[in-house]
């Protein structure tokens, strides 16, 4: 038996979301803030022995902020089983009224459904259900006077519902846009009350291991240490015949300690001092010092200890003297060990959640953990923040939690969705951990090359003074042209992020053949031919293939990065100061500059292609970026693809260029330029409200109409 689906429904950061698992390892991917504790914790009140009182104690805090007023609201928190046992404990929760295990086709149910609900008690949701059909002042009034000792939690079974569904949430609930609420509730769709004596946490193997960052405290401690769990646990099966002639010992061993000279004068000392301080009357008649070594089999376990060491073996240390990263390790060790132990136990299903286990972990120990972890009837999920975690995940055993733009609720993605099992295992072949940044970020563009990857975040960050991290822009080198394998992934049913691919047309930059080309220029143009020709069907495959996707969108060259950067004169001199440090002789050095500063493309163009070549495509792109300026001119069709990428820049973006803008202006351009800059910035700070395009008339007549920062308003 395995979870297959968790839905939850305005529960803190979730409004309204779906999780789909498989058995064995599972992974849930998400940035900081998408509510990935709060997706273990909902899995851990309905499964965690140790959690379930909590769950009786929801308040209005556990409701989504997305609701705004939560009061008449439920949260629904729904685990859908698979593979379900035929235990006569689990039938107890999951087999529907007639008592049958068999569905109508005669087959063994496979699937079920268990509840946590917690909505407005009897009185409350009579009242709602009186109130006239869009009467919303009534509405209102019932609302205002609803609190949240109103509310009662029930855990259910044998439901047929599909929360996520909004239809049916308004069936159940209540509509609260129309003002209809139900005046009487199906069983069948909320599911058959549980009570407070049934729960299937007791019936499972359920451990839980927290995101490691303080371990260390937690072994000093007594509710939490593992080890201490881990000598409990084993207590329960203790042989006291094993332990006899300790415990003789340890009784022995007190008594001599009670009458060792020194304590025994201490203790009169003390008694004495009290006589002498207080009196007589107000003296304990009684006053000596004893041992207290434990006597008992379990209590001698609890005190024992765990002396570690991470480097000589000639020193015994403690849990303190580790390394963060070799407590965190042992930490997990006796979390797993203590799962092993409860596994053999007769549950009817096992479960582990492991919250962010990478921290402190060195790469090689993350990637090895998540393949060895590995048991036989049990299923795992991770959350992570790790690359080489997630590199190692099966693409469809992920789920990816994002934060929406324009809202506080967050979106749940499963990047395989509809794609065919030859198309997961292409792409998950490719995701390496360097490409599997992009399950992580926030807007993707994905590239062909490595002049493309260095170029492009250096030369956004020096044209408007803020860089594409800052804007959760991840660039992709897929390496090659073969964008599909990797793009496919954006897509409505998957991960719903905007991607922008950028790659070359390789148009070509010479003229046509001629009899009277050398046979090196006849190879050339022949070489450019073919590329074009190549380019020209890059262009038809890509088009058709983002066709209709609002996700994905290609954006092309029309021959080169190398050869669209130099074509605009201002990034001529980047390339000319680097032209120095590639070659060494004088004349050669002549050469190259004239022809870089050639007005055909032709000349120019062929040149800035055989010093790549020289140099290497990406050793050029690093010294080139050593050297561009806020005066590079990013070519267009990279701005556009950053533009569908990013999204265009809000209002505190803006100010924030346009503030960088300013304090780059030279002489000259202070006193042309810098009012306009500061007239816009008072708008931009004013209470009044611009309209888009008000604010890019304004940009175009500072800057010009075909300025970079145009395309990005």
């Amino acid at each position: 038996m395995h979870i297959s689906e968790l839905t939850l429904i305005n529960y803190r950061n979730f409004k309204r979301s779906k999780f789909f698992f498989t058995k064995a390892i599972n992974t849930v991917i998400g940035e900081n803030g998408t509510g990935k504790s709060n997706l273990f914790r909902a899995i851990r009140l309905m499964l965690d022995d140790e959690m379930l009182f909590r769950a009786y104690k929801l308040d209005e805090n556990d409701f989504s902020h997305e609701l705004g007023d939560w009061k008449g609201h439920w949260i629904i928190i729904s685990l859908k089983f698979s593979d379900i046992s035929h235990d006569e404990s689990v039938q107890s929760l999951f087999i529907h009224e007639s008592g049958d295990v068999m569905n109508d086709e005669g087959e063994y149910i496979q699937s079920a459904t268990y509840n946590l609900i917690f909505r407005p008690n009897i009185s409350k949701r009579s009242e709602l259900a009186e109130i006239p059909h869009g009467d919303f002042v009534e509405l209102e009034r019932v609302r205002s006077e609803i609190k949240v000792s109103d509310y009662e939690v029930i855990f259910t079974g044998r439901s047929y519902a599909d929360f996520y569904d909004k239809e049916i949430y308004k069936k159940i609930v209540g509509d609260f846009d129309k003002c209809i609420f139900p005046d009487k509730i199906d069983v069948k769709d909320v599911g058959w009350n549980l009570g407070r004596q049934i729960s299937l946490s007791k019936d499972v193997s359920f451990t839980f291991i927290k995101a490691l960052r303080d371990v260390v405290s937690d072994f000093s401690g007594s509710k939490r240490n593992p080890l201490l769990e881990l000598l409990e646990l084993k207590s329960e099966s203790l042989n006291d015949e094993d332990y006899e002639k300790i415990i003789d010992d340890v009784i022995s061993l007190n008594s001599e300690i009670e009458l060792l000279p020194d304590v025994i004068q201490v203790s009169e000392g003390i008694h004495s001092t009290i006589k002498s301080t207080v009196g007589e009357a107000f003296s304990p008649t009684k006053l000596i010092i004893k041992s207290k070594l434990p006597e008992e089999p379990k209590e001698l376990l609890k005190s024992l200890t765990l002396s570690v060491s991470e480097g000589s073996e000639y020193f015994d240390g403690s849990i303190s003297d580790m390394s963060l990263g070799g407590a965190n390790l042992l930490f997990l060790t006796l979390k797993i060990l203590k799962y092993k132990y409860l596994i053999n136990k007769g549950k009817v299903a096992n479960f582990i959640l492991i919250e962010e286990p990478e921290a402190h972990l060195h790469t090689h120990i993350q990637k090895a953990l998540f393949k060895n972890l590995n048991f036989d009837n049990t299923q795992i999920i991770y959350s992570t923040h790790s690359t080489q975690i997630s590199e190692s995940s099966k693409i469809s055993r992920v789920n990816i939690i994002s934060k929406k733009e324009k809202a506080n609720d967050v979106d749940v993605c499963q990047p395989s969705t509809g794609l065919t099992p030859q198309e997961i295992s292409k792409l998950e072949r490719y995701l390496d951990a360097k490409r599997g940044n992009l399950l992580f970020a926030k807007k993707v563009v994905l590239v062909e090359g490595d002049a493309e990857e260095i170029m492009i975040p250096a030369m956004f960050f020096k044209h408007f003074g803020i860089s594409l991290d800052e804007l959760g822009v991840t660039i992709v080198n897929v390496g090659s042209t073969g964008f599909k394998n990797i793009a496919s992934i954006f897509h409505e049913s998957r991960l719903r992020k905007r991607c922008a691919i950028i790659t070359d047309l390789d148009k070509s930059i010479y003229s046509s053949i001629k009899k009277t080309d050398g046979k090196i220029l006849h190879a050339k143009k022949r070489k450019a031919e073919r590329s074009e020709k190549l380019g020209k069907e890059r262009k038809k495959i890509l088009d058709d293939f983002c066709k209709g996707n609002d996700y994905v969108k290609a954006f092309f060259a029309e021959q080169t990065f190398e050869v669209e950067f130099i074509n605009f004169f201002q990034n001529e001199k980047y390339l000319k100061s680097v032209v120095s440090e590639v070659y060494s002789n004088e004349n050669k050095i002549l050469t190259v500059n004239k022809d870089l500063s050639s007005p055909s493309i032709e000349i120019c163009g062929d040149r800035v292609l055989s010093v790549a070549k020289y140099m290497g495509k990406g050793w050029l792109a690093l010294m080139l970026a050593d050297k561009i300026d806020h005066d590079v001119v990013i070519p267009p069709y990279i701005l556009d693809a950053l533009s569908f990428s990013i999204g265009k820049f809000n209002r505190v973006i803006l100010i924030s260029v346009l503030k960088y803008k300013r304090s780059k202006l030279g002489a000259d351009e202070t006193k042309d330029i810098a009012p306009g800059i500061d007239e816009i910035l008072d708008k931009l700070n004013g209470t009044e409200r611009l309209l888009r395009q008000e604010i890019r008339d304004l940009i175009s007549k500072v800057f010009g109409v075909d300025d970079a920062l145009v395309r990005m308003i």
